[in-house]
């Protein structure tokens, strides 16, 4: 006998399905709604003319590509290969990187204006082709390099969240190293008698996201930071990869810890408190920090306290002071590869 697929049921099926899956876990109804939708929106996009040349990365690609965090996370970050999308900057063979200040400038200039013209003319399209074909009715729409996919909620009150995909592109790196994985709906599991959406994009490998994380986190610490606004999850999600082992992988792997170093240090520069550039290369090398200190360590404490209080957290959660723990034993670790090649 064929399965029925959840997006053809009604309002009320739909509800009362994902009900009964959230009956049977410690899950709010709603992420089971919104992670169908991320799903689909996957689907849609992997199976584009674009296709090969995306990379699927991020929180929300350790969640749904390698299981590895326990968070629920909403937004979808793709990277478009910038060898295929700005071929003329990047001359065959040679490293995607811009060689001088002026030429990064002039890059990102040029691949900010493309990206917003592709996202418009390329991929929304794509989308809104996609989601009508598979019965989904949403308000979709584009602005700069963003996609929004806006859907009825079937349910109230959505908490922290909101009932909308973002959908967000960039094309200033090569999304390597990747490689294709399986993603299905998180209720599939606890529905087994229906047909959900499943996706098999290309995906950043876990081991860059850490790198591409953790730099992210040290950037924060030296700047100390006034806002923390759903920050928290990136402390979260390092401790989610260590503990899936990614992490000693990626501290060993000081090739791809250069090669984020140096593409951090020409696209995405910034100062420290003092008004000095912050040295990506010298944060691999022994010059970690993951731990905040002062005014951005309690920042960061309350939006931690928030992602709890939503239930973004799936399960039962370590305390924030847990999570800076294991953040400075990570720190301490990627500290002693100093000197290492």
């Amino acid at each position: 006998m064929p399965k029925t697929r959840f997006t053809s049921l009604s309002a009320d099926d739909r509800r009362d399905a994902l009900g009964v899956a959230a009956a049977r876990t410690r899950t709010r109804p709603y992420l089971f709604e919104k992670d169908i939708w991320v799903v689909q929106a996957l689907s849609i996009l992997f199976s584009a003319p674009f296709a090969n040349d995306l990379a699927f990365k991020g929180g929300t690609s350790l969640s749904k590509a390698y299981n590895v965090i326990r968070r629920f996370s909403e937004d979808i970050d793709i990277t478009y290969d910038i060898r295929a999308f700005a071929s003329d900057f990047v001359p065959d063979g040679e490293e995607p990187l811009p060689p001088t200040r002026s030429q990064e400038q002039r890059w990102t200039r040029a691949i900010r204006a493309r990206l917003a013209e592709w996202t418009r003319e390329h991929a929304l399209p794509v989308i809104q082709e996609g989601l009508t074909r598979s019965g989904c009715d949403a308000e979709v729409r584009a602005d700069a390099d963003r996609i929004y996919i806006g859907y009825t909620p079937l349910f109230e009150s959505y908490g922290f969240i909101e009932p909308e995909v973002k959908l967000e592109f960039g094309a200033r790196s090569t999304g390597e190293p990747r490689k294709r994985r399986p993603v299905v709906c998180d209720a599939s599991v606890h529905l087994p008698d229906l047909v959900f959406p499943t996706a098999s994009p290309s995906v950043m490998l876990a081991e860059r996201t850490f790198w591409e994380k953790a730099t992210a986190m040290h950037v924060f610490c030296k700047r100390e930071r006034g806002r923390g606004d759903r920050l928290s999850r990136h402390w979260h999600d390092l401790v989610r990869l260590d503990e899936g082992g990614y992490a000693e992988t990626a501290l060993a792997d000081r090739k791809l810890a250069r090669a984020v170093a140096r593409h951090k240090s020409v696209f995405f520069r910034e100062k420290d408190t003092g008004g000095s550039w912050i040295d990506y290369p010298a944060a691999v090398t022994g010059g970690l920090q993951l731990v905040p200190t002062g005014a951005a360590r309690g920042v960061l404490a309350d939006d931690y306290g928030r992602m709890l209080g939503d239930g973004m957290l799936l399960g039962d959660e370590e305390t924030f002071e847990d999570i800076m723990g294991r953040c400075a034993d990570i720190e301490a670790r990627a500290n002693s590869y100093e000197g290492k090649v």
